[in-house]
């Protein structure tokens, strides 16, 4: 597989209707959950992709494996719970950011909270290039956490991983979470964080430099900036990364059909971990004040890195529910084609947009040769595009875009 993602799905109720839940009398049936949605968007680009879950042996559970599958994506590792439910859950209309919005979840003691390193393939989930896990997970039960600690240690058979920090505050037990959360991504090779999340969770302020210094191990840190798009940081790294090389190194491998291979016998030569030299941006300002109480004692100072930094697209939000996978998913396709680390960030802006541009936690991303015609624009032409409902079934990239 060209990447395998773990984690829980759920059955997603969206209102017939703007409104309170109290007041909304219908709703129509959704499916939704980050790693899944990962999944899904690569699978509908071309890539192979796996999902491995628990589901419970109810209609419910039946209804997501069937849907999923529907996106090409390999559920051959999702297990059947007869003993607990599939996790299902409500949401208002509104954004998230308002404060009007609700959701309502359900998914105390569900089937994919009992994952665990006991009844989960484990081979069917390091069987990729790339594996795609979230702080979601680490958040539903002490098994899960076990599970993603278990998957993140360094060994001989550990794939690369991706990790999207994925805070929800309310998820968690206990205040550990922020602290959890921080060792499970340094122990990562790419990491997405959002700037305001990496605040919320670990108090850190002064932009993506600042954050880059609590995340000096892995190889890629990405932080989303909202409206303003997203900054990149790509090197060797360290811990982690440089663990799983020394113990794949012995190992012979034959690159995949899809794209260069992703295993090198050192870090710095890993194209995750590095980008070539011309990609570096000068957008990103110098490094700002930061918490001193957000950093841990033991980080290293950072040596300089390629770094690039993309502006988001201008598009007319339908719903924002999805993006930030979507986002994670452009960019681990670009990285699984060895493109450059700014093309990188321009193809997660359009499977972002994708999704924004469409209702529910799944869009269809634009087709490949599609993306690859906007990820190519000028920076002129690419900060005139603006994209609408509708724009990935576009034929030309001039017909969904409105260049003033």
């Amino acid at each position: 597989m060209d990447v395998v993602t773990l984690g829980e799905s759920m059955v997603t109720f969206l209102p017939g209707r703007p409104g309170r839940l109290a007041d909304v009398p219908s709703f129509d049936r959704a499916i939704g959950g980050a790693e899944s949605n990962v999944a899904c968007a690569l699978a509908a680009f071309g890539h192979t992709a796996r999902w491995v879950s628990r589901v419970g042996a109810d209609g419910f559970g039946d209804h997501l494996v069937e849907r999923i599958a529907g996106y090409g994506v390999d559920v051959s590792a999702v297990r059947r719970d007869p003993d607990r439910p599939t996790g299902v859950y409500f949401r208002t209309a509104g954004d998230r950011g308002t404060g009007a919005h609700e959701v309502a979840y359900y998914r105390a003691g569900s089937a994919a909270s009992a994952m665990s390193t006991r009844n989960v393939d484990l081979a069917a989930v390091r069987a990729a290039r790339v594996l795609h896990l979230s702080g979601i997970t680490a958040a539903l039960s002490d098994t899960c956490l076990d599970l993603l600690r278990a998957l993140t240690a360094p060994g001989p058979d550990r794939p690369l991983i991706s990790f999207d920090v994925n805070h929800r505050p309310g998820l968690w037990r206990t205040a550990e979470g922020p602290r959890v959360l921080l060792e499970v991504a340094r122990h990562a090779d790419v990491v997405f964080v959002g700037e305001d999340e990496a605040e919320q969770a670990w108090g850190v302020t002064g932009g993506p430099e600042a954050i880059r210094g609590v995340l000096p191990e892995p190889g890629v840190v990405v932080v989303k900036q909202g409206e303003r798009g997203a900054t990149a940081f790509a090197g060797p790294g360290r811990s982690a990364g440089a663990d799983r090389d020394r113990a794949t190194a012995s190992r012979p491998s034959a690159p995949p059909p899809s794209g260069p291979p992703l295993t090198a016998a050192s870090p710095a030569a890993h194209p995750l971990t590095a980008a070539p030299p011309t990609e570096t941006s000068s957008a990103v300002p110098p490094p700002p004040e930061t918490s001193p109480s957000a950093l841990p004692p033991s980080a290293p100072p950072l040596t300089a890195a390629p770094h690039a930094f993309e502006p988001a697209l201008r598009t007319a939000v339908v719903a924002t529910t999805g993006a930030g996978d979507a986002f994670a998913a452009g960019f681990l396709s670009a990285t699984l084609r060895g493109l450059p680390l700014r093309t990188r960030l321009r193809h997660g802006h359009l499977f972002a947009a994708a999704a924004l541009t469409a209702p529910g936690d799944l869009a269809p991303p634009p087709a490949r040769d599609h993306a690859d015609r906007l990820a190519a624009l000028d920076a002129g032409a690419w900060g005139r595009l603006r994209l609408g409902p509708g724009w990935t079934q576009a034929d030309r990239a001039t017909e969904e875009a409105n260049n003033p």
